[in-house]
């Protein structure tokens, strides 16, 4: 039985809905979304066929983040995960800082979801305004978070059960068209489409580097399993078989899926605002497929956007909780649920409505280079957390975790210093430098903001 420590009060309240079915198809799903079915095309037409690598190769390090993540988890579960890490390892300011990013993070990819899903509609609607779509969604998932936490774990395990069972089919249909020759695409589908047409990196290394800021946005919602923590039914066994799984998903959902899709068609056909996955099972011509799969994608732009939701009105009761946001975020309603957090949260989520009115074809670069950011801060804070557990365990001041992440605290060191080579990289890009300086901008207003808490209550500083 883990003992109860600092920062679980927060907790309180909560109902404990979460079943091992729901906690490991969530942690499932959070490796597969939107940054996979949409963003993925921009990334192909960059980086050509060694997306595949700078895929695997991000899946690598979010591997190390959430080991280490795991182990702190298994130290001490509580439901405002990483703000409480942040707060008890690195200081006051860092859980404030952590805890507001963290839901910057979830609400700007809430945005994106709303956005992906309004240009799938498009596949069968061209007629209906994009914004219309987003706002429609966005509303839908606000009034089935209200309801309970079951209702949110119910919902979010057939989401990703059609994601899972969808990439596994569109898997085996492909391996089929490619040993069999089958469909329109059978005499021309090849491995060789992964070498041929310029080559595995038809643009230079330094082109296929420069995709890594994309790719590591697909990887956002890996972490959310963390979120669960204060409402799962059993959370030492559920949370460490979770993160267990994580390399054969990557594996599987994210390389194998990519490889069979650059097999049947060639990467120079796809390019950004198309998911490759419908521009290539349309191709086949098998019937239905085109739709089949743009269902499919839709699912997973909803899906993410319901996780968003969720997290963040628990982040924001986490921040409520340590009175470093409103105390009104901190109350539940009748079912158990931070229904004031998520109307915040569903609230900011609608500037996304709006810039699918104003801009909508650039709606979704935009909010993924500022996500990336924010995610780039939260996966470093867990870095950052863990490093310094690890310290105090070998000082003795803080027991052993059961889940303990190979290697120490080496691999942490070796993640944080690739999230940093990510950050270069985005410096680099003209367009990712605006999300920089947005960046840059927010971190200036939480710092302004730790000042006037620390001037109205000095006892939560």
């Amino acid at each position: 039985m883990l003992d109860p420590g600092p920062g679980e009060a927060q907790d309180a309240g909560y109902e404990r809905g979460l079943g091992g079915r729901q906690v490991q198809m969530i942690a499932i799903g959070g490796a597969i979304g939107v940054g996979l079915f949409m963003g993925a095309g921009a990334n192909i037409q960059k980086a050509g066929p060694s997306i595949v690598l700078m895929y695997a190769l991000a899946g690598a390090v979010v591997y190390a983040i959430m080991r280490a993540f795991g182990e702190l988890l298994l130290y001490r579960p509580v439901s405002g995960s990483f703000a409480e890490y942040a707060r008890e390892f690195l200081g006051p300011f860092f859980g404030y800082a952590t805890g507001w990013t963290y839901w910057l993070n979830w609400v700007v990819t809430g945005m994106a979801e709303l956005t992906a899903a309004a240009i799938y509609i498009h596949y069968w609607c061209p007629g209906i305004p994009q914004w219309c779509s987003a706002l429609g969604f966005l509303l839908l998932l606000f009034g089935a978070n209200l309801i309970s936490v079951k209702i949110f774990g119910e919902v979010e395990f057939w989401f990703s059960m059609v994601k899972v069972t969808a990439i596994l089919g569109m898997i085996v249909i492909g391996l089929g068209i490619l040993t069999f020759g089958f469909s329109t695409v059978g005499e021309t589908a090849s491995v060789t489409h992964l070498w041929e047409f310029g080559g595995f990196f038809p643009h230079g290394i330094g082109s296929s580097l420069m995709t890594l800021q994309g790719v590591m946005f697909a990887y956002l919602g890996v972490e959310l399993v963390g979120v669960t923590a204060g409402e799962s039914k059993d959370p030492a066994k559920t949370l460490p078989k979770a993160i267990k799984t994580l390399p054969w998903r990557i594996g599987i959902f994210y390389v194998g899926s990519l490889l069979v899709v650059l097999s049947l068609v060639s990467w120079s056909e796809f390019g950004a605002g198309e998911s490759p996955f419908v521009h290539a099972f349309t191709r086949i011509g098998l019937p239905l497929a085109g739709g089949i799969v743009n269902l499919v994608v839709l699912t997973a732009a909803l899906s993410s956007c319901n996780s968003g939701m969720y997290s963040t009105g628990r982040m924001l009761r986490d921040l409520a909780a340590n009175r470093q946001a409103p105390r009104a975020l901190a109350r539940l309603n009748s079912r158990q649920s931070p229904a004031t957090g998520i109307a915040v949260s569903a609230t900011v989520m609608g500037f996304g409505v709006v810039l699918n009115y104003l801009v909508p074809q650039k709606a979704f670069g935009y909010v993924v280079s500022v996500a990336t950011v924010a995610g780039i801060w939260t996966w470093s804070m867990i870095l950052l957390s863990h490093i310094r557990y690890r310290r105090a365990v070998r000082a003795g001041r803080l027991p052993v975790s059961s889940f303990p992440a190979p290697a120490g605290s080496l691999f942490s060191w070796v993640a944080l210093a690739f999230l940093g080579f990510v950050v270069v990289l985005m410096s680099l890009d003209q367009d990712s430098r605006i999300s920089l300086g947005v960046g840059a901008g927010w971190l200036a207003a939480l710092t302004a903001g730790w000042f006037v808490l620390k001037w109205r209550r000095p006892e939560q500083a």
